[in-house]
């Protein structure tokens, strides 16, 4: 039987992954999913790491919370879907922890992309699809909502945040396609459906 394929939405706060995660996913009937938080064990570290009030969290602690969560996912969720022929379409991925922990945090890149390579087994997503929006934007998107805790950093970790996943596009574009994501919401997920048919014939 093969394998299913593995698509991730990254992006950063407020850019609409969710809302086109699911979307996304239902169209290729997909088992749908995020990060962090797709297991009833993620859903437990996701409480601790979303949580405003925890001002103290240190950045290697909250990168290692994530990783657990990860390591958990891939063996609950990602795999068992992946092996038995399904498709998965997740919102967010080890490529946020790299774009978050390593440069928003400054966490070493090499250090926290090993430890998140174990948690995977090697098995990291095949199409990352970036929704890609201005800060300025994004910030007037969060204005209408509670913020949680990582969307309440400084307008300069996330400005740290949108270049990374910039840069690991740039640096890898067979496996990334950046879509602009500052457009009307049909026009997005027409370019995401697009990128998905032409990059993996779905």
């Amino acid at each position: 039987m093969a394998r299913g394929r593995y698509i991730v939405l990254e992006g950063s706060e407020g850019c609409g992954k969710s809302t086109h995660a699911a979307r996304l996913g239902a169209e290729l009937g997909a088992v749908v999913t995020r990060e962090t938080g797709g297991t009833e064990i993620g859903q437990l570290i996701r409480s601790v790491l979303h949580d405003p009030s925890h001002t103290h969290l240190e950045a290697k602690a909250e990168a290692l919370l994530i990783a657990a969560d990860r390591a958990q996912h891939m063996a609950e969720v990602v795999e068992p879907a992946l092996s038995t022929g399904r498709h998965v379409v997740s919102d967010r991925s080890v490529f946020s922890s790299l774009a978050y922990q390593a440069y928003g945090r400054g966490l070493p890149v090499d250090t926290v992309s090993a430890v998140n390579d174990w948690a995977l087994e090697g098995r990291w997503p095949e199409l990352v699809l970036l929704l890609d929006v201005p800060a300025a934007q994004l910030a007037a998107r969060l204005q209408r909502r509670e913020l949680d805790r990582f969307e309440r950093e400084s307008v300069e970790f996330h400005d740290r945040v949108r270049a990374a996943f910039l840069e690991m596009a740039e640096a890898d574009p067979g496996r990334w396609v950046v879509i602009d994501a500052n457009r009307n919401h049909s026009d997005v997920a027409s370019a995401i459906r697009s990128a998905v048919s032409e990059r993996l014939g779905l």
